[in-house]
């Protein structure tokens, strides 16, 4: 298991750092694409429970509210946001019409679905397309997975309370712990480099950011297996031997983008 997941993280590791260092279209369409298979995992993972999302609004509407972060502002595709949730009303609306005694429920899970990762899942584009958005993304991103891979090593070996029974029964706090260390100095050893080409960042910025991403992000881990664990689903999917679904990978990294943003625009650096 852990070969196999090292394997799969020396593939995608420099393969996402070269997308957020190309920015522009190659980094939205690349963002696009991984959001748009989450968005069927997701769909696929309601459908084993017996609903039936609107899976190709959800996919084509995931794909729409990023790339409408690249176009437009937030506010702008907020506006989106709002046409997209008329349509999956609609769609809804008809499908009960013809028989379908569940599409309530299976609207607010095409709905939920848009905003988790169509919503949320644009930020990675906001946070980009911001002033040094590149190093920001990088500092963010490269501490969670040092804190993941601590919080792994040191949960496997010496974790002894768990911290979710239900939703997350191999997790306990001593890796939290060591997670949050890890990405906390992580933070602060890779906002150290990349002043070096962006004096703008400061390491203090990076301890920062590194503390907040290994103290929230992992929830999202959690939300994410709320998701599954309600259908007995393992993982989201099969495309990364060791490591699941896309879905299995980018939980953490989507509360990373939009607290990400915020913490840079609103603190760090308002704008």
């Amino acid at each position: 298991m852990l070969r196999e997941r090292l394997v799969v993280a020396i593939i995608l590791i420099p393969a996402g750092i070269g997308f957020i260092a190309a920015g522009g279209w190659y980094f939205t369409l690349f963002i696009t694409a991984i959001l748009c298979v989450a968005a069927w995992e997701f769909g696929q993972i309601f459908q084993s429970g017996g609903h039936k999302p609107a899976t190709f609004l959800l996919i084509a509407g995931v794909g729409i509210l990023v790339i409408s972060r690249k176009i437009f502002t937030i506010e702008i595709s907020g506006a989106v946001l709002a046409g997209l949730i008329l349509m999956v009303t609609a769609w809804h609306t008809l499908a009960y019409e013809k028989g379908r005694d569940a599409a309530a429920t299976d609207f607010v899970v095409t709905l939920g679905g848009l905003l988790y990762l169509g919503w949320l899942g644009g930020y990675f584009v906001s946070l980009r397309e911001i002033s040094g958005g590149e190093w920001w993304l990088l500092v963010m991103i490269l501490s969670i997975a040092i804190g993941d891979a601590l919080a792994y090593s040191i949960g496997r070996r010496w974790g002894k309370h768990k911290m979710a029974h239900r939703v997350s029964p191999n997790k306990s706090w001593e890796g939290w712990i060591a997670g949050a260390v890890g990405s906390a100095l992580g933070g602060w050893l890779l906002a150290a480099l990349w002043n070096l080409v962006y004096p703008t960042m400061q390491p203090i910025h990076g301890l920062i950011s590194g503390t907040v991403m290994g103290i929230l992000a992992p929830l999202g881990d959690f939300g994410e297996s709320m998701l599954k664990r309600q259908f007995g689903v393992k993982d989201s999917g099969r495309l990364f031997p060791g490591h699941g679904g896309v879905m299995d990978r980018i939980d953490s990294w989507l509360w990373a983008a939009v607290i990400g943003y915020y913490l840079v625009t609103w603190f760090l650096f308002p704008i």
